[in-house]
């Protein structure tokens, strides 16, 4: 496309490997040394490393097209995902000779008899394994076996692992290092220094038939040098969209403005790979979180709502003057019922709404719910919602439990009701009989206001007393400064 317009008879900057187009740096002079050297010698395993885009499989192609030696024989592996009886047939391929077996040991032997035979005439075979880093571990390991074919002095066969880094960790695996031991020649390609860079951007241009300094302006060799980090196939993908775009605004000259637009346009296109993995983390992120809260909210709910039964040798004392053997479930503070006023008998008859009660103490005791019989039933606790005013502090609603919480007629002789020792039944003005608004103090808490006002505090006060007080969350928690409302309360269960 651009090629007549920068005077260029060649693409200086094509991707594909061309050995034609090969500069030989020092790593990569390095590099094709060691594969030479250790062929040549008979060495056996040579390993060549180098990071995604050096030019490893340049230097390759460049040493199969350097040597046209009749002698040598080339088997050319590009894909190394193969399982090791895959290699063995692959090589079998390669040298044109059949495999009439299966079994890895048979192959393996007949191998061996094609290889002394080949060394008999005095051929050299080689067999280059590109991106090696993909091998199985376990065709790694059985490498050794080919390693093992050999003569008194020389390899039968030499071995060329060239791959990406990760061919070295590979290498330093526990299991394979009876292999590692076995590599004779190691050489690593690093990336080009700077002064290699614009050397490799002269040579490619030279090469195309076309003069640096008529096509780039030295600014724009100096950003792309320094955004290609010294890979050449950065330099060459760069470099090559870059005379596109130049070609495009009609640009005879390359100047750092097109560079810059082709480096950002480049950048965009490696985005979305990024993108993928912090997505996926953030995706986990936004998934974690809201079943962390869920399982806070719902811990916290099911403490509320936990309903906490008494021991039976416990007497508890009802608010509203009326003493009561059983202990009462906590209620929760968001508990609908409470919004009425409520009044507790111990049996449908003893229900009063106004007037004086004389409380009864009985004996109280749990009742299992296995479906036994008593010669007396229980009598249950029942409500009565008193509608209009202040709801006063009452006994909480039934709850349905397996150990469910019964009461019974009190046993006595008379008939008449023993006086109750509830301190809210006492004819002395306290503040529960009229109501009180109280402050918080520094070390005060819920429980020790209750008592100071009631008396005594229990569960089902707290829960009425959070009813009353929505402002306050948790009745372990509650600020210095904070105004506490303590509902009214009198003999007969209604506020005055």
């Amino acid at each position: 496309m651009y090629l007549q317009y920068y005077r260029l008879k060649k693409e200086p900057f094509h991707i594909t490997p061309d050995p034609e187009f090969l500069y030989l740096s020092s790593g990569h002079k390095e590099a094709l040394a060691s594969i030479i050297y250790g062929i040549e010698q008979r060495k056996g395993f040579i390993a060549i490393t180098g990071e995604v885009g050096v030019g490893k499989t340049t230097v390759l192609r460049s040493y199969l097209e350097q040597v046209k030696q009749k002698n040598l024989k080339t088997i050319y592996i590009l894909n190394a995902k193969l399982t090791f009886r895959e290699l063995l047939r692959m090589i079998y391929y390669e040298l044109d000779a059949p495999c009439e077996t299966d079994e890895v040991f048979e192959m393996v032997n007949g191998l061996h008899h094609l290889l002394i035979e080949g060394y008999r005439q005095n051929h050299n075979f080689v067999l280059l394994i590109d991106e090696a880093q993909n091998l199985p571990v376990e065709t790694l390991e059985n490498l050794r076996m080919l390693s093992n074919l050999e003569t008194s002095k020389d390899k039968l066969i030499q071995i060329v692992l060239v791959g990406q880094p990760e061919l070295a960790r590979l290498l330093n695996l526990p299991v394979l290092r009876q292999l590692k031991q076995r590599i004779a020649i190691r050489s690593d390609i690093p990336p080009l220094s700077p002064k290699e860079s614009m050397e490799y951007i002269k040579h490619r241009i030279r090469k195309g038939g076309g003069d640096i300094d008529r096509i780039f302006a030295k600014r724009a060799v100096a950003k792309i040098i320094k955004e290609s980090k010294g890979i050449p196939r950065l330099l060459n993908i760069i470099c090559d969209n870059a005379l596109i775009t130049g070609f495009g605004y009609q640009k005879k000259l390359v100047g750092p403005r097109i560079v810059k637009e082709v480096v950002s346009d480049l950048r965009v296109r490696h985005i979305p790979r990024h993108f993928l993995r912090w997505g996926a983390a953030l995706s986990l992120v936004l998934l974690v979180i809201p079943f962390y809260f869920l399982i806070s909210y719902v811990k916290t709910l099911s403490d509320k709502k936990r309903v906490e039964v008494a021991p039976q040798s416990r007497t508890s004392t009802v608010l509203n003057g009326k003493g009561a053997n059983d202990s009462l479930p906590q209620v929760s503070p968001g508990n609908d019922t409470l919004d009425s006023q409520m009044t507790i008998a111990t049996s449908p008859g003893d229900v009063s709404t106004k007037g004086d009660l004389a409380g009864s103490s009985t004996q109280g005791r749990h009742e299992e719910k296995s479906g036994r019989e008593t010669n007396e039933p229980p009598k249950t606790v029942s409500l009565v919602t008193n509608n209009g005013g202040s709801n006063p502090l009452v006994a909480p609603p039934e709850i349905t439990s397996p150990a469910a919480i019964n009461t019974r007629s009190p046993e006595t002789s008379g008939g008449a009701p023993i006086p109750s020792a509830d301190p809210m039944n006492s004819s002395t003005t306290n503040p529960a009989k009229r109501g009180v608004r109280k402050t918080v103090r520094k070390g005060e808490t819920l429980s020790q206001l209750a008592r100071e006002v009631y008396g005594y505090s229990a569960p089902q006060i707290i829960a009425i007393l959070l009813q009353h007080n929505r402002h306050i969350k948790d009745p372990d928690k509650i600020l210095v400064g904070d105004e506490v409302s303590f509902p009214p309360v009198d003999g007969t269960n209604h506020p005055e």
